[in-house]
């Protein structure tokens, strides 16, 4: 499983006229391969979404393409008395995890919107369709009851004892659930957001279908927003493959946004709104998005929603998500004052070494997105004396990322199989690995897995067309071995943005006019509120502030040394809010630091004896270094 993942870390679109949109649509075909790299954009996009049918599980359709796969999970919730055949496997593993499943299918379902006109010109369209109902199908099923959702079926632990083709699965293929007793919040919204979303894929062609999809969604968040919880402390044997490090509050607040897109129903915007301190949607400043922590996506969702003229009453809290979304994007680009991410020599951005890549494919997806709604407008960053981005450099930068994986890179690798001249060869990946059971139908073992094929020199027997893989280090440097899990294994929700990215850029790298059937796939629902332009005056501040000043110097071997104190206040009003979860960011720093506590994900966090902020009051730190002051930021904090 390729998680590696965790909690780190929109204008509406011009409508040129119908003679315009035409010649937009002719000309998809002749600007699919372009870019400094040459790229086949289109071809990629058929290929990225043409690997999902490689993770497929259950009973496999007449259309099936990926001919070396066959039928697999077949009793999968027999022993629980209920239906769970179907969905997908997440990565080159036979375990059906609920979570990137669902977050998968969210993706899937928001390329499919923002991206289907696009899709369709290039003959995907039906294909992306056909992958995303393979997982709202399944969804359906493990939802039985309002209140229940099976999360998993199969363990990691097990399924890593053992190498097989999911054809020949052996171990457990025990199913379990959320319910009352045993919430699940983040599971349950985020299959909430897929549900939503998807709805809005099928809303023209199936209506009945996205009725029952919508229905799902709508029992899903209430679900997860009355029996609140992690739903790792539920299902403990996923903690140590998809836990869910960020909690369920992005989750929750992701959940709302989809569904008021999805239905138009004001309560979920109301909720977004109401929920935003409390959750953390305007309190996190995150540049990782991902299978677990959905922040960005809500504040680029919200600020979709701002520029689109629907936030209403609710436009100065929208406000401060769309900051949130500025931040994610200026990080991206390098621009903020003191947070930005990190890149390769070769210029990808770098988060980790396991899986690096699905954060690139997910952070070029939101950049285009939101280059696409400014409509022209631009981003406000803080680096650089106040630096403004504009739309066109979002999606120039999103797309230089996309070229990276496609082989413009220092190693000259396509990080996608299949794809180019040069791509891995040996993905981690039991099905891909071993000989088709129709080439060869005798049964493979969990051990002779491992001994006659894991460690097989050469390339794998079937070639695992349009994964893209974990992808390269933080110097450019990748190693094609199959034992090699962190480079060499793909997973599903690194693909599911890139088909979103992909279908844009075949289509051509200028503004984008949006013709009838982007218009199809929204909600259709006239939207007729108005709402503060960005720089507004009507502010959302944070009540966190931060001070710090130099309290002694002394000089030692030469170097002058500084300790430095820095109080963290709530400025709320007395009786106001408490601030919890606060999180805080050190950059520059060069010595030791006393009164914090490192965060497993975030940067810092307060000591364990004092938790929270209460309204009015302070804490404080110190660190030591012979530099000038550290920068010294809040990263998150949540409101309660």
């Amino acid at each position: 499983m390729a998680r590696g993942g965790g909690a780190a870390g929109v204008s509406m679109a011009h409508h040129l006229g119908i003679a315009l949109v035409v010649l937009v649509v002719a000309a998809m075909a002749q600007v699919a391969r372009g870019g400094s790299g040459g790229h086949d954009y289109g071809m990629a996009l058929s290929k990225s979404i043409l690997y999902f049918e490689a993770q497929r599980s259950g009973v496999l359709p007449g259309s099936q393409r990926i001919a070396w796969r066959a039928n697999s999970g077949l009793a999968d919730g027999k022993a629980n008395g209920v239906d769970l055949v179907g969905g997908y496997y997440d990565a080159g593993d036979n375990v059906k995890f609920g979570l990137p499943m669902a977050f998968t299918v969210t993706m899937m379902a928001w390329s499919v919107i923002e991206y289907g006109e696009e899709m369709a010109a290039a003959g995907e369209l039906g294909h992306a369709v056909e992958a995303i109902k393979w997982g709202t199908d399944y969804f359906a099923k493990a939802h039985p009851e309002p209140n229940v959702l099976y999360a998993e079926v199969g363990d990691g632990d097990s399924d890593h004892n053992c190498w097989q083709r999911p054809e020949d699965m052996t171990t457990s293929r025990q199913a379990y659930r959320l319910d009352p007793q045993n919430p699940g919040s983040d599971l349950a919204g985020e299959t909430a957001a897929a549900m939503a979303a998807a709805s809005l894929v099928f809303r023209s062609s199936n209506p009945g279908y996205a009725d029952q999809l919508l229905q799902h969604s709508k029992q899903l968040f209430d679900f997860a927003d009355k029996y609140r919880g992690r739903y790792d402390n539920s299902i403990t044997v996923a903690r140590n493959y998809y836990g869910s490090f960020s909690g369920y509050g992005d989750e929750l607040l992701w959940a709302s946004a989809w569904l008021y897109q999805a239905s138009d129903d004001r309560r979920y915007l109301d909720y977004l709104a109401n929920n935003a301190d409390a959750l953390g949607g305007t309190g996190w400043s995150i540049n990782q998005f991902g299978w677990d922590v959905k922040y960005p996506g809500v504040q680029i969702l919200a600020a979709k929603f701002l520029l689109q003229g629907k936030a209403g009453e609710h436009a100065g809290v929208l406000q401060g998500y769309r900051r949130k979304a500025d931040f994610f994007a200026c990080s991206c680009l390098g621009k903020d004052a003191a947070d930005n991410v990190g890149r390769t020599p070769g210029g990808m951005l770098y988060h980790q070494r396991w899986n690096n890549i699905q954060f690139v494919t997910s952070a070029s997806f939101l950049l285009a997105v939101y280059s696409d709604h400014l409509a022209g407008g631009a981003v406000r960053c803080s680096g650089g004396g106040g630096a403004a981005a504009g739309a066109a450099e979002l999606l120039a930068f999103a797309k230089s990322q996309v070229d990276y994986i496609l082989g413009s890179n220092p190693r000259g690798t396509s990080y996608m199989v299949g794809y180019g001249a040069v791509y891995p060869r040996q993905a981690h990946h039991r099905g891909s690995s071993i000989a088709s059971i129709r080439a060869s139908p005798s049964f493979v073992s969990c051990r002779e897995g491992y001994a006659s094929w894991y460690g097989r020199r050469g390339g794998n027997p079937n070639l695992l067309d349009g994964a893209v893989v974990g992808g390269p280090d933080e110097h450019d440097d990748f190693a094609d071995e199959r034992n090699n899990y962190e480079q060499t294994e793909a997973a599903t929700y690194n693909n599911a943005p890139l088909m979103g990215i992909l279908a844009r850029l075949a289509a051509g790298h200028g503004a984008r006019a949006r013709g009838r059937l982007g218009q199809s796939l929204q909600h259709g629902i006239a939207a007729n509120h108005t709402s503060l332009p960005h720089g507004a005056n009507h502010q959302h501040a944070s009540p966190v502030e931060i001070e710090q000043k130099a309290t002694a110097s002394w000089e030692k071997d030469g170097r002058t040394y500084h300790r430095y104190a820095v109080t963290v206040s709530n400025r709320s009003p007395a009786g106001g809010k408490t601030v919890e979860e606060l999180h805080i960011g050190i950059g520059k720093l060069y010595g030791p630091v006393w009164g914090l506590e490192k965060a497993a994900r975030y940067g810092y966090v307060l000591p364990s004896w004092t938790p929270s902020l209460p309204a009015g009051e302070s804490a404080a730190f110190v660190y030591v270094h012979a530099a000038p002051p550290a920068d010294v930021w809040v990263t998150g904090y949540k409101l309660v």
